[in-house]
C-alpha cells in the first residue's frame, strides 16, 4: 500500500476523470491521501468512480465547454473544502484523424476537439487562478496543464 503523506490534506479536482488517464490519476490521489473531485460529463460512470474510490471523492458533473459550469465546479471546491490545491484538466478527446485535405476537414468536429481540449482547460486556468484573489483568502493552487 502507498503511504498517504504524499497528497495528505490536498484537495483536487480531476476533469475527464470518469474514465481512462483521469480515473487513474484520481485513484493515485486518493492513495496519497488527497479528497479528489470526479468532474466529468459522464452521469453513468462519474459517481460510480465516486463511490468506488470512497469517502475521499464526490463526483460533480461538468462539461469543460460551458464556462458557468467550470467556474462552477472550482467554487463548489471553495464552498465545499474551503480550498482548492489542485487542478488537472485532464479532459480531452482525439477527435478524427486528420483528413488528406483540408477541404476534408469537417469544422464542427475540429470546433468540438477545440473547444474541450483547448478552451476547456484555459477555462480550469482562468477559474483557478481567480481563486489566488486576495478576496478569497486561500493558497495558492498548482496547475496542471495537459
Amino acid at each position: 500500500m502507498v503511504p498517504k503523506s504524499r497528497l495528505e490534506g490536498k484537495i483536487a479536482i480531476i476533469t475527464g476523470s470518469a474514465s481512462g488517464l483521469g480515473k487513474a490519476t484520481a485513484h493515485e490521489f486518493v492513495q496519497h491521501g488527497a479528497q479528489v473531485i470526479i468532474a466529468d460529463i459522464d452521469t453513468q460512470l462519474g459517481p460510480k468512480v465516486a463511490k468506488d474510490l470512497g469517502h475521499s471523492a464526490q463526483y460533480v458533473n461538468c462539461d469543460v465547454t460551458v464556462e458557468a459550469q467550470v467556474e462552477e465546479l472550482v467554487n463548489f471546491a471553495i464552498t465545499n473544502y474551503g480550498k482548492l490545491d489542485i487542478m488537472y484538466n485532464n479532459a480531452g478527446i482525439t477527435g478524427p484523424i486528420i483528413p488528406h485535405s483540408i477541404s476534408e476537414l469537417d469544422l464542427d468536429e475540429f470546433e468540438k476537439v477545440m473547444r474541450i481540449n483547448v478552451t476547456g482547460v484555459i477555462a480550469g486556468i482562468y477559474y483557478l487562478k481567480r481563486i489566488e484573489n486576495p478576496n478569497y483568502g486561500r493558497t495558492k493552487p498548482k496547475i496542471h496543464v495537459k
